[in-house]
């Protein structure tokens, strides 16, 4: 027994992200029926107030629904594992620095299944694991996950992977590059979750059974999962890094004055304020440090990602980004706002990062000055925010 059940997805954790995916693969709260649930995060302080509040505020457009916690929230892996509970796909999607802490609970499911004698490859103790958070970092993970079953075998809690296991256990690694939305309003016991409409969400890397396994659970859900037209997450994350960056990178740039004044603007305000050649700019700098990292051909024609890019942009274009939507409720709630936010950190660090390595010192220096401009600015409206009463 591999202690995983077979049909059911895991969210880890329930966070604004985990919520919105829990929110649309439960067809909007309306079938809620055990197959959907959360899974905690080892040592995650959230999720033992959870527990004792019992209970999660989801707002939409009908109004506000008091979901109990206890049929739908269940224990960190290992105990999961314990209780043959373990999720056939897991959706990981905390803040970005906490994925690589997330890789050592699932390197010790396989350990206690081989100390028990249960590591059997035709049957894995590890869920399909789909790595949902916003950034350029799938290689890497990859590369630590890699390393931490290399030690494990070193130090004698594995046994050998190579040739047999170590493919299969890669192989069920996945990258899910995702549009969808979710907001946490508030904090503690009266923090309330907004799901924003169903976003579509791309799986790419692994192997192909997995992700043709997990898009048949999700989108069998009514998620809106898609399975990438190439299986290289790298050229998924850069696909997905133009439009982020350009809605939420760019938005912000747009929506705060020099008096740092923050307007709440829709992608069709932001676009007219900033024109498209500045989203053609962008794009054109994201692909020539793709190219750099091989996630995009030498011929591939710049003119018509551009193209796609702006489209996808146009036809969004009533949404308010979700660093905006973050951005405001921190203004209005007076928050001192210190850096940018992750959703824009775990784009710019790798970007800037390949450019250097590659010697892209126009690319660098764009980057550079993009993350300085909304810093300044960031630090104005927060200081405005302050000032007011």
């Amino acid at each position: 027994m591999n202690g995983i059940l077979q049909g059911t997805i895991g969210i880890l954790p329930p966070g604004a992200l985990g919520v919105g995916f829990f929110y649309h693969l439960t067809r909007k709260l309306a079938q809620i029926d055990g197959s959907v649930f959360f899974v905690e995060r080892d040592g995650s302080s959230s999720a033992a107030m959870l527990r004792s509040m019992g209970e999660l505020l989801i707002g939409d457009e009908t109004g506000l629904h008091r979901q109990p916690l206890a049929p739908i929230l269940k224990p960190e892996l290992s105990r999961c594992q314990a209780a043959a509970c373990l999720p056939e796909v897991l959706l990981i999607c905390p803040n970005p620095d906490q994925l690589l802490p997330l890789l050592t609970p699932c390197v010790s499911l396989l350990e206690r299944a081989s100390e028990s004698g249960t590591l059997d490859p035709a049957s894995l103790p590890l869920p399909l694991l789909v790595l949902c958070s916003n950034g350029i970092y799938f290689q890497r993970i990859r590369q630590v996950f890699l390393e931490k079953l290399e030690e494990s075998t070193l130090l004698g809690r594995l046994p050998d992977l190579w040739p047999d296991l170590m493919p299969s256990i890669v192989g069920r690694l996945l990258r899910g590059v995702s549009l969808q939305t979710a907001l946490r309003d508030g904090d503690g016991s009266g923090a309330v979750y907004r799901p924003g409409p169903s976003g579509p969400t791309r799986l790419a890397g692994g192997d192909l059974a997995s992700r043709c396994r997990a898009h048949e659970l999700l989108a069998g859900r009514g998620g809106l999962f898609e399975i990438a037209e190439t299986a290289s997450p790298t050229r998924t994350e850069f696909d997905k890094a133009m439009v982020n960056l350009a809605a939420n990178l760019l938005g912000q740039l747009a929506a705060i004055d020099e008096d740092g004044r923050f307007s709440p603007l829709a992608l069709r305000e932001i676009l007219s304020r900033i024109g498209e050649s500045a989203v053609r700019d962008l794009v054109r700098r994201v692909v020539e440090i793709g190219r750099a990292v091989r996630a995009y051909g030498p011929k591939e024609d710049l003119a018509g990602i551009g193209d796609t890019v702006f489209k996808n942009l146009q036809r969004h274009g009533e949404h308010m980004p979700s660093s905006l939507q973050w951005l405001s409720l921190r203004l209005k709630r007076r928050e001192a706002i210190t850096d940018l936010s992750p959703t824009e950190l775990w784009l710019l660090d790798p970007l800037m990062y390949y450019a250097r390595s590659a010697g892209l010192n126009e690319a660098l220096n764009y980057f550079e000055s993009l993350r300085s401009r909304l810093r300044e600015k960031l630090a104005r409206a927060s200081e405005r925010a302050a000032r007011s009463t």
